[in-house]
């Protein structure tokens, strides 16, 4: 059957109003009588806030009111578990509500007339600390040596998950090879294009509406009711324009404290003018969470056929200061660990454990990038020391159908990480060169100025909330007309982040509906009118907003044929069962769907300046439908982008719990010089069963083993292998006089 607009590459339904300015971000929401809101954060890694001196702050003409802990009806909030305070002070409700655990806490908020009034009140405000002992290394905090950071957390362990898949002590005497890594990798910051902005206002029915930007608006619904001790019905989330999120968006920022200050406002002095705050971009880069930092130690061995026989892995990952998405990150790390591979005996113990170090949150992957550079590096390191072509080793030992996952099931909804590998391998012309590394005497006795590196990666990862939670989508529909349908409504809560969802919903409706397009008319992330969508995020909206769509089209169509005009339906669509990890065994079925990449890079790498120049990269991702080809190009070259920043470039210090890189003058990410010079996409298409019109997911799926391709590219050029990264110049200097210090 030919489909009007599915796979039909439709001009975004925003981009006219992006490109000319008319969108409307939250930053560029203004009104007359605004008032503006600032933060003062703590910028102190780990201490108690024994007083907060306001008289100076509240004095100064122009300021309307400074808000500290004791005016926080419930002084916590968290996204998983409600550990964090909204403002930290000495009389905070909350027990431990006066500590601050990291630069990023905030202390109290001021509210004036003008932006700069607001700031130079901030600094008039006068906190008296008591520092207490630095927490800043994971394993030092899980030994039993350190300082607890939360109640009831013993050894700051913030949570815990592990397998047990076979008999792998049993199983190291079988193996012919082992190779043995201990990889660290490092923390990113999103470096969304618009910080965190918003305004907040409360009306004459005592209903506070919040604009901002999220990812998932009746969560920020809830935790503002929840911190504010309101009915939810008393609180509206409106999503502006997104300029970008990558999860970092997930956890609050500006809606509980903007929420607040609308509220107590009011109730002080009858304020019902809108109350606005744009962060500047050090207070995004201190405020919002980051990717965990990992510690991961590997042990796999493989038979002398190449097929693998036994993998213990430990990941440690630095929380940070709360809770945040640490436990289903780490349930995501724990599940890749072993990559995209059959491996019948299976040992992985996984840490995440609380620090006075930045928050680690939600990020493009989710975990997954973390343990796929681990596992590939792994997989190319046995490849290397068996001589054997990585294409032909992991063809050996791919997951398919029928293969258990190392938590004991198959993968549901068709596998095709063999398609993905071989289209790769035959995109790129794949040719094995042999050994490169220290096994090959020859290699490298004199290294080129410019040396040339090829390598091979793979990978997988869910589609999907997961371990346990019945993942849902909403939406309603509704059409309009006399004897034909002029006018379909879709509404829906799902975040348009500049993915382009808003624009596969729209082309999924006018499928279903067999309507033209121009006759969908969206109303998007607005609590008022839309139930739950679910976060973008998890590579999950395509695939459960568009199966609520669908689901509300097809019965709004039944009432119409039954000339029931309007024709309204709703529909939320539950995706198929999952399970958490057995707490033994990690037996389970953690995920519904899951989507599939393979990748080589081409590099060159100086060797005087130690600059790596990435020549091509090919990707071809399993898709299941492509709604859009063209978004699905974007979000390939988008990813690999984002991804070449965290492996090459990136570089987020942090010392003794300060950010040493606060701003784009010290965090350098990438410009259009400093890209990969040619990026080849490849979509591959083999349809879920359960997607909407075969539909996968796949927005995260191209950033996964990018750090590791680069990184065997590297070692293929100069006989290096790097475990940690990223690959700055520095670094591959520091490793090359290494080498030839040997030489």
């Amino acid at each position: 059957m030919t489909n009007k607009y599915i796979g039909k590459s439709i001009k975004r339904v925003d981009a006219l109003g992006k490109v000319t300015g008319q969108t409307l971000y939250p930053g560029d929401r203004t009104y007359e009588d605004e008032v503006w809101m600032k933060v003062l954060f703590a910028r102190r890694p780990h201490a108690r806030v024994v007083n907060i001196d306001t008289s100076e702050a509240e004095a100064l003409p122009g300021v309307l009111g400074v808000l500290t802990a004791k005016d926080v009806p419930v002084n916590q909030y968290g996204l998983q578990i409600p550990d964090q305070p909204v403002l930290c002070g000495p009389e905070s409700n909350k027990k431990g509500g006066d500590i601050v655990r990291f630069v990023g806490d905030q202390v109290a908020l001021i509210i004036a007339e003008t932006e700069k009034i607001a700031a130079r009140a901030r600094d008039l405000i006068k906190v008296e600390y008591e520092d207490l002992p630095l927490v800043d290394d994971p394993e030092f905090a899980m030994s039993g040596r350190a300082p607890q950071l939360h109640p009831n957390v013993l050894h700051n362990v913030a949570d815990y998950k592990k397998i047990r898949k076979g008999d792998p002590e049993a199983a190291w005497d079988q193996c012919n090879v082992v190779v043995e890594g201990i990889y660290h990798t490092p923390f990113q910051e999103h470096a969304y294009l618009q910080p965190e902005a918003g305004t907040a206002s409360i009306d004459d029915k005592g209903v506070i509406t919040v604009h901002c930007a999220g990812q998932w608006t009746w969560e920020d619904q809830q935790q503002i009711a929840h911190a504010l001790d309101l009915p939810s019905d008393r609180v509206r989330v409106v999503y502006d324009a997104i300029g970008g999120a990558f999860g970092g968006r997930e956890d609050m920022s500006v809606q509980i404290i903007l929420a607040l200050a609308a509220l107590r406002l009011y109730e002080r002095i009858g304020n019902r003018r809108p109350i606005k705050i744009i962060w500047t971009r050090e207070e995004s880069i201190i405020g919002h969470c980051k990717r965990h930092p990992m510690t991961i130690k590997a042990k796999w061995g493989a038979k002398s056929d190449g097929m693998l026989l036994a993998a213990e892995v430990e990941i440690i990952s630095d929380a940070g200061a709360y809770m945040y998405t640490s436990n289903k990150v780490l349930g995501n790390a724990v599940v890749t660990a072993t990559g995209p591979y059959e491996i019948p005996n299976i040992k992985v113990d996984a840490y995440a454990v609380y620090t006075n170090n930045p928050v680690g949150g939600a990020f493009r992957g989710f975990g997954a990038p973390q343990s796929h550079f681990a596992a590939e590096m792994q997989m190319n390191k046995l490849a290397e020391k068996m001589g054997r072509d990585p294409v032909e080793l992991r063809l050996k030992n791919i997951l398919d159908d029928d293969k258990l996952l190392s938590v004991g099931t198959t993968i549901p909804g068709g596998v095709n990480l063999e398609t993905v590998i071989r289209e790769v391998a035959w995109k790129s012309n794949w040719h094995f060169r042999g050994p490169r590394g220290e096994n090959n005497p020859d290699f490298p006795e004199t290294l080129p100025r410019l040396a040339k590196g090829q390598g091979f990666v793979a990978g997988f990862k869910n589609i999907g909330f997961s371990f346990g939670y019945q993942e849902n989508s909403w939406a309603e529909v509704e059409l309009r007309g006399k004897t034909e349908i002029k006018e379909a409504i879709v509404r829906i809560a799902g975040a348009d982040v500049g993915q382009g969802h808003h624009t596969v919903m729209a082309q999924i409706a006018a499928e279903t509906l067999d309507v033209e397009l121009e006759k969908i008319q969206l109303e998007v992330s607005d609590t008022a009118f839309t139930d739950s969508s679910g976060s973008a995020s998890a590579s999950r909206l395509t695939f459960m907003a568009g199966n609520a769509v669908k689901e509300a089209a097809e019965f709004a169509l039944v009432k119409w044929r039954n000339e029931e005009r309007p024709a309204i339906a709703e529909a939320t669509w539950l995706a198929p069962r999952t399970t958490n990890l057995d707490p033994k065994t990690g037996y389970s079925v953690p995920n519904f769907a899951y989507g599939y990449v393979a990748e080589m890079a081409q590099v060159t790498v100086d060797t005087e300046t130690g600059f790596i120049t990435v020549n091509r990269l090919i990707c071809a991702d399993d898709v299941g439908r492509a709604i859009n080809p063209d978004q699905i190009v974007g979000q390939i070259e988008g990813a690999v982008v984002q991804a070449h920043g965290y492996a090459v470039l990136e570089d987020f210090r942090v010392e003794r719990g300060e950010i040493l890189t606060p701003n784009f003058s010290t965090y350098l990410i990438p410009g259009v010089y400093d890209i990969p010079q040619r990026v080849d996409s490849i979509i591959v298409e083999e349809p879920d069963p359960n997607g909407p019109y075969g539909v996968r997911g796949m927005a995260e799926i191209p950033y996964l083993p990018y750090a590791a391709v680069i990184a065997s590219a590297v070692f293929d050029a100069i006989g290096i292998w790097f475990d940690d990264f990223p690959l700055t110049p520095e670094r591959v200097l520091r490793g090359l006089g290494k080498v030839r210090s040997r030489i």
